[in-house]
């Protein structure tokens, strides 16, 4: 098929095809909208626009140390002399790098109204002010020493560079979006720490692969924070240019003061609309596809964004939120493809590559730059060397210039006298009189010795491509210090995608749980040693109502087994259990594991790996009851860890389950009753039967007036080991355990402890030896540690010496047990030891208080 056209100049008709017209047209528009618009440099990962912009900022001198200008005049700048396509798509690229959710690193800087994460519309560019960040200023850096190419503008008048000489890896830290003709592009932002790191890790070892570069630039990293859910799709992009991420939202679990629970959404995915899904959410639990949500509303301010989510009172917290990850975009997807110009042409690029040829670059404005600062050194040397010509032969130039009857004749002589060149002889001619002064000819000859020195390292750096890596690296550390900061989105892998044992560091945590189920893990240092009879320190901010209920030290790879009174048992990873400061309130379980609002975690026990099969054949759980019952399970049962738990016992009404323990088969038990009767058993009159199973008596409780407090179980061989009973007052002492006699199961025990208005009921049964240390909690948060040594040894009946000094309101919490291992783990080098006044020593305390102690009758219990 054919057309006929006419030629405009010269009248004649010529035949074309007009499938080869419309294909060459296509084709040349394609390739206009791929290279001049859509698709970023791969050198400085800028689009044309972007860098018209940076480029006449820069040229306004609209720098971020001086005072702010009209987006307007920016936008007028640049539209009239180097992007002739209309104001608006100026002004859109302008506000989109001047807002902190848009980009990973700002770089412009702008005063005004630039609109919001819920989709406002920015003010017009008339009220709005902007300048340059200081990261842009670094992409700017050395723009006037020919380090880059320049070519003409639109109507060849002006000349624009063809890429900026950013010292900033900016592809990659900030990413980029477009789509062309036949192609797109998507290249998620990432942590400009770990990409520097990642850059200096290639530039030592070219051979590096992209396994060994992921250790340095983890996974993306989004300006609005969220948590990246699943590893496999961005360590795919990684390796091939082209993958899938999926981002989720950040909940957290609130508990207000009527104890209705509620989430709150503080961390949105990337470019998620918060208006939107506000009201999306709202929807959801509208149309009954939620139906836990009583109430949804945007409490965001200043201080942050705060998405408030109310729960209906029989709703599970957990539940809710899988529900919202799978029916609102706080869970989105974003397909990874970096496709970006690499000498003009497009390619996809993995993360090797990207690195690779921002790498090539930055050694190719190295290069030139050296080479421009070489010239002009070189070009200063043999001016300074002409005026030291000059000076030496003082009053023979004075002379022939006062001889010469014009400047070109001066100029011609000093050539032929002194055989300088045109530019020497005209830089003499123009030298002002107060240089020829003999201090002024020392600073020539100084100035002349430095320009020699800075000559000699740059032709240094031109024959040493080592040294030029050298200055690379250098810069790329000063870009870091300067600009570098920790990573905003959290990585969550999947289990099915790698042991996170292996990535996890092995280390040994305090894992506090508070009375309203806050949990948290704390590095093992933050806690000191103190004598008994001490103050404490500060273990928990709580609310009023809460204290610190649990508290143990484990590893990071260990799996924590939660029993809860209703007997229910549910898995965690100890590195899955939230980190926080020593203070701090801690995370709501109920964020972690699908545990039931009118539940609570009474026992944890830690082992150390699930998988290993001769030991979870070998060793049980040993339950017990506040009305005093026990059971006996294997621990091979609960090997099995499953998302909603499974039932560990079942409790009858009016009981719940006290105690959980870990044994061997061959211990013994004792169980304790805040009366303060305790009766010791051999662990093998209790059979073992499975997770359904009611189990047995172990003790006999008047459960109208009393009830179980605690269960130890004690191996037979180990004549080491004492007891420890606490009294909620702070009262405590140690007893062999042979002072207790093993009886029939199911009896009433002896007494263990006597129990007084000033010691209150027994709250704590412990095993412990001498080496171990004691960490007691009180409802007020305040938290002790002292050494059991510090504790006597007194009768099975007596009342004990004083542990803690109370306030009248307050009382112990918690009784813990820090074994040998687990002292050395919190005991760092230099730790403080903080003393006392020990009560029944050099106390203020009635002096026969020791004496009536130790003399009490140890008559066993009725």
């Amino acid at each position: 098929m054919s057309e006929n056209t006419e030629n405009q100049q010269d009248g004649k008709i010529i035949q074309i095809n007009i499938e080869e017209q419309m294909k060459t047209a296509y084709i040349d528009y394609s390739m206009s909208v791929i290279v001049g618009r859509a698709l970023p440099d791969v050198r400085d990962g800028l689009k044309p626009v972007h860098r018209r912009v940076l480029f006449g900022m820069n040229e306004l001198g609209n720098n971020s140390n001086k005072p702010y200008k009209k987006s307007a005049r920016i936008v007028g700048e640049v539209m009239g002399k180097f992007h002739p396509h209309g104001d608006s798509s100026i002004y859109d690229t302008i506000v989109r790098m001047a807002q902190p959710w848009s980009l990973r690193y700002m770089l412009v800087d702008g005063q005004g109204n630039f609109g919001s994460v819920d989709g406002d519309m920015p003010a017009a560019m008339r009220y709005t002010e902007i300048r340059l960040q200081r990261m842009a200023e670094a992409m700017l850096e050395d723009i006037d020493k020919e380090t880059v190419d320049f070519s003409l503008n639109f109507d060849d008048t002006l000349e624009e560079p063809t890429v900026l000489p950013t010292r900033i890896p900016n592809l990659l830290i900030n990413g980029a979006s477009g789509i062309a003709v036949g192609m797109a592009t998507n290249i998620m932002p990432h942590n400009l720490t770990e990409v520097v790191e990642g850059l200096i890790a290639y530039i030592d070892n070219r051979d590096i692969t992209i396994e060994e570069l992921i250790k340095y630039v983890k996974a993306p990293d989004f300006p609005t924070g969220g948590i990246i859910y699943g590893y496999e799709g961005v360590k795919q992009g990684f390796e091939t240019g082209r993958g899938r991420v999926v981002v989720r939202g950040k909940i957290n679990v609130e508990t207000s003061k009527a104890g209705r629970e509620r989430l709150v959404i503080y961390e949105l995915p990337y470019q998620i609309n918060k208006a939107a899904l506000h009201q999306k959410i709202a929807q959801l639990a509208d149309d009954k596809i939620i139906e836990g949500i009583s109430e949804a509303r945007d409490e965001s301010d200043r201080d942050g964004m705060r998405l408030v989510i109310d729960l209906k009172r029989e709703a599970i917290a957990n539940v809710v939120i899988n529900q919202l990850y799978k029916y609102s975009e706080l869970q989105t997807s974003y397909g990874i493809n970096n496709v970006a110009l690499v000498k003009g042409r497009p390619r996809v690029l993995n993360l090797k590559e990207m690195l690779a040829e921002f790498v090539d670059f930055r050694h190719e404005v190295v290069v030139r730059r050296t080479r421009f600062e070489l010239r002009k050194a070189e070009e200063k040397a043999h001016i300074l060397q002409g005026y030291l010509i000059a000076l030496d032969h003082l009053d023979e130039v004075i002379a022939l210039i006062r001889a010469s009857r014009t400047p070109d004749e001066a100029k011609d002589g000093l050539m032929s006298r002194f055989e300088l060149s045109e530019i020497q002889s005209k830089a003499i001619l123009e030298l002002r009189l107060q240089r020829l002064t003999g201090m002024e000819r020392d600073k020539i000859k100084e100035e002349y010795d430095e320009v020699m020195k800075l000559i000699a390292y740059l032709k240094d750096v031109l024959s040493d491509e080592g040294l030029r890596f050298k200055i690379i690296k250098d810069e790329l550390e000063d870009v870091k210090k300067r600009f570098g900061d920790e990573r905003k989105t959290e990585i969550q892998y999947l289990a099915s995608e790698m042991r996170m044992e292996d990535i996890i560091a092995e280390e040994d945590v305090v894992i506090t749980i508070s009375h309203l189920g806050y949990i948290k893990r704390t590095s093992a240092y933050d806690y000191r040693q103190q004598k008994r009879g001490g103050r404490g320190a500060l273990g928990g901010k709580t609310r009023e109502e809460d204290y610190i209920e649990h508290l143990f030290v484990a590893s990071t790879h260990h799996t924590m087994l939660f029993f809860t009174e209703k007997g229910r048992c549910y898995w965690l990873k100890v590195y899955e259990i939230p980190e926080g400061e020593k203070s701090g309130k801690g995370r709501a379980i109920q964020n972690l594991i699908n545990l039931p609002t009118d539940d609570k975690i009474r026992a944890i026990i830690d082992i150390k790996d699930l998988g290993d099969k001769d030991f979870i054949n070998s060793h049980y759980i040993v339950l017990c009851t506040s009305n005093g019952i026990i059971k006996k399970t294997l621990l091979e049962e609960f090997s099995r860890p499953r998302q909603n738990g499974v039932n560990a016992i079942t409790i009858n009404e009016g009981d719940q389950l006290l105690e959980a323990k870990l044994t061997n088969g061959n211990s013994e038990i004792m169980m304790a009753i805040r009366s303060g009767r305790a009766i010791r058993f051999p662990e093998n009159t209790v059979r073992d039967t499975g997770r359904g199973a009611i189990g047995v008596r172990g003790i006999e409780v008047d459960n109208d007036k009393d009830e179980v407090v605690g269960m130890i179980c004690v191996n037979k061989e180990d004549a080491t080991r004492t007891v420890l009973v606490v009294s909620e007052k702070g009262f405590g002492k140690r007893t062999d355990i042979e002072e207790y006699r093993i009886t029939n199961r199911g009896g009433k025990g002896v007494k263990t402890i006597n129990i007084t208005e000033k010691t209150g009921s027994l709250i704590a049964i412990l095993d412990v030896t001498e080496k171990d240390d004691l960490m007691i909690t009180c409802k007020s948060g305040i938290t002790i540690r002292m050494a059991v040594a510090d504790i006597r040894e007194a009768g099975r009946a007596t009342q004990g010496v004083r542990l803690i000094r109370l306030d009248d309101t307050d009382a112990i919490a918690a009784v813990a047990r820090l074994d040998e291992q687990e002292e050395e783990k919190l005991d760092n080098e230099g730790m403080e030891t903080e003393g006392s006044e020990q009560l029944g020593e050099n106390s203020s305390e009635d002096p026969g208080t020791a004496a009536a102690e130790a003399s009490e009758d140890e008559t066993p219990a009725e």
